[in-house]
C-alpha cells in the first residue's frame, strides 16, 4: 500500500484510520523492517505483542528511528504529543537522516491533526475499510468452525464497518439468529450513526400505510431494479424530490421507500449540524456525507428541504456564509458521490428553494403530490379505519373532497369522540385556507414535475337533447 512511497524516499507519512491494529498487518512490505511504537509498550515488531525496546518517551522514539536502516516506524497516536516542542524539533531534525537511511516515520491517527511547522513534511494516506472480499473471507473463517453457510449479501451489507465492527457484528448475528442476518448487521451499522450524533435512525413505514400515490410507488419499484445484484449496468438513482401540499403523505412516502428497497432509513437534519464555532458547521456537514458514503445502502431522508437551506442566497449577510457553504457542499456531494444511498427529500414551498437545487439532473425525478382523489380518499379511509378502529364509511369519500391524508387521519381520530359529522364540520381543510397557494403550486407542477397521484377521472359531460313537443 505504501511501497511506492517508500521506494520514492518519502520520510514521513500520516495514515488516516481508526484501525491501528489492522494497519500493522496490512502495511508491511518486502524490503523494509516494520516496527511499531506506542507510549505504553515502547518498540515492538509490527503485528507482534512482545516489546523489544522499552522506549516510551516520544522524543526518544523519534530519535531512535535515525539509528535504523530501511525501517518504517508505525507511531501510534503520535499526534497527541505534537504540542510538545521537543517532538516537533525531533521530527524536523530526523527528516534528512531518514531520507539518507531509507527509513520512514508513519504516524497513525483517526484525523488530520498537524502543526504548521511539520505539515509540509507529511504525506496523508487513507487506509481503506475492508472491502466485500475481505469481509466475506472473515465471515467464511467464522462460519467454518460452526458449520454455518457464509452469506455474500451480509458481507455486502457490512461494507462501511471496520474489521473489528464487522467481526463483532457477524458474531452477534450467529448468536442471535444462528446464521448471518442482514438485519442484525444493519443494526450494528446503526451504531455508526448513533455514535456520531449527526443523524438519526428512523423506523421505515409499511407501503400498505400509504394510500394512493400509485405513480410514485410504481416509479420506486421500477427503479429499485437498479440496486439488485447483476444490474450494475443500470444507472442508479441518487435522489427523488417530493413537492406538494402539507399533509399529503410526502414524509410517509419517504419512509415507505425504505421498506420497498429493504434498506435502513436515516434522517438528515441540516439545521442540527449547525454550530456556533467558525467552520464547525461545514466540517460537520462533510463528516455527515462521509458517513453516508461509508454506510452504503440506505435511504437518506431530508424533510422540508426549503427550511433547511432557507437563506442560502443571503447567507453572507446573515450567518457569514455558513448556510451557503453547507449548501454548496451538499450539492457537490450529490453530484459526485458513488454511494448506493438514495436521497428522498420533501418540500412544501418550492419557491423558497434555490434554483440550483431543482435544475434538471440534480434529482432523478421531481414528483408533485396533489390532494388525494376520490379513489385515493377511499383507500386512506380504509387505512385509518384499520389503524384507529374508526367507522368512516367508504361512500363518505366524496364529502371529503379537498381533504389531505393528514386531515382524514385527524377526522378518524376525532370521530371516535365527537361523531363523524361533527368532526367533519370542525376541520377546515388546507384546500380552503390556502386555495391560492395550492393553485400556484399546481400551475408550477404542470410543466416541471411528475404527478405522484393517479389522475382523478373527470365526469364526462353529455349533451342533453330536448324532446320535441
Amino acid at each position: 500500500m505504501i511501497q511506492n512511497y517508500l521506494k520514492a524516499g518519502y520520510p514521513a507519512m500520516l495514515l488516516l484510520t481508526q484501525e491501528p491494529h489492522r494497519a500493522e498487518t496490512i502495511l508491511p512490505c518486502e524490503g523494509w523492517t516494520f516496527v511499531a511504537w506506542d507510549c505504553l509498550r515502547g518498540f515492538r515488531q509490527a503485528g507482534k505483542p512482545q516489546t523489544i525496546e522499552e522506549i516510551r518517551d516520544p522524543v526518544e522514539a523519534v530519535n531512535r528511528l535515525g539509528d535504523m536502516q530501511d525501517t518504517v516506524l508505525l507511531a501510534h497516536n503520535l499526534h497527541l504529543f505534537l504540542e510538545i516542542p521537543e517532538v516537533i524539533q525531533a521530527i524536523q531534525n530526523g527528516i534528512t537522516k531518514w531520507k539518507s537511511t531509507g527509513s520512514c516515520l508513519v504516524t497513525i491517527s483517526p484525523s488530520v491533526q498537524m502543526r504548521p511547522e511539520i505539515e509540509k513534511i507529511f504525506t496523508v494516506i487513507d487506509l481503506p475499510l475492508p472491502n466485500e472480499e475481505e469481509l466475506f473471507r472473515m465471515q467464511s473463517d467464522l462460519a467454518a468452525s460452526l458449520g454455518v453457510k457464509p452469506s455474500l449479501d451480509t458481507a455486502r451489507t457490512a461494507k462501511g464497518l471496520t474489521e473489528f465492527e464487522a467481526e463483532t457484528a457477524f458474531a452477534l448475528s450467529l448468536i442471535k439468529k444462528g446464521s448471518f442476518s442482514t438485519r442484525v448487521i444493519t443494526e450494528a451499522k446503526a451504531q455508526m450513526i448513533r455514535k456520531s450524533g449527526l443523524m438519526e435512525f428512523w423506523e421505515p413505514a409499511h407501503i400498505e400505510d400509504v394510500g394512493g400515490l400509485e405513480n410514485l410507488k410504481a416509479y420506486i419499484r421500477n427503479r429499485a431494479k437498479a440496486f439488485l445484484p447483476g444490474n450494475e449496468h443500470l444507472p442508479r438513482p441518487k435522489g427523488i424530490l417530493l413537492v406538494g401540499i402539507s399533509g399529503t403523505g410526502k414524509s410517509l412516502s419517504c419512509k415507505a421507500t425504505a421498506s420497498i428497497l429493504g434498506w435502513p432509513l436515516i434522517r438528515l437534519d441540516i439545521g442540527s449540524l449547525k454550530n456556533s464555532l467558525v467552520g464547525e458547521s461545514e466540517r460537520r456537514m462533510r463528516q455527515a456525507t462521509q458517513m453516508i458514503d461509508a454506510f452504503g445502502e440506505a435511504v437518506i431522508w431530508l424533510d422540508e428541504l426549503e427550511k433547511m437551506f432557507a437563506g442560502s442566497k443571503s447567507s453572507g449577510e446573515t450567518d457569514a456564509g455558513t448556510t451557503a457553504g453547507m449548501f454548496g457542499h451538499f450539492l457537490s456531494w450529490m453530484a459526485e458521490t458513488k454511494s448506493s444511498a438514495l436521497v428522498m427529500a420533501t418540500a412544501n414551498d418550492i419557491s423558497k428553494l434555490p434554483p440550483e437545487f431543482v435544475r434538471a439532473g440534480r434529482f432523478d425525478a421531481i414528483f408533485f403530490v396533489d390532494l388525494p382523489g376520490r379513489v385515493e380518499r377511499e383507500e386512506i379511509i380504509g387505512i385509518m379505519n384499520l389503524k384507529y378502529h374508526s367507522r368512516i364509511p367508504g361512500d363518505y369519500a366524496p364529502r371529503l373532497s379537498g381533504f389531505t391524508g393528514a386531515e382524514i387521519e385527524q377526522l378518524a381520530k376525532d370521530s371516535l369522540f365527537d361523531g363523524l359529522d361533527a368532526a367533519s364540520e370542525n376541520i377546515v381543510p388546507l384546500s380552503k385556507t390556502m386555495r391560492e397557494d395550492i393553485s400556484a403550486l399546481r400551475e408550477w407542477a404542470k410543466t416541471r414535475a411528475r404527478l405522484a397521484n393517479t389522475p382523478e377521472e373527470e365526469p364526462t359531460e353529455q349533451r342533453k337533447i330536448r324532446a320535441l313537443s
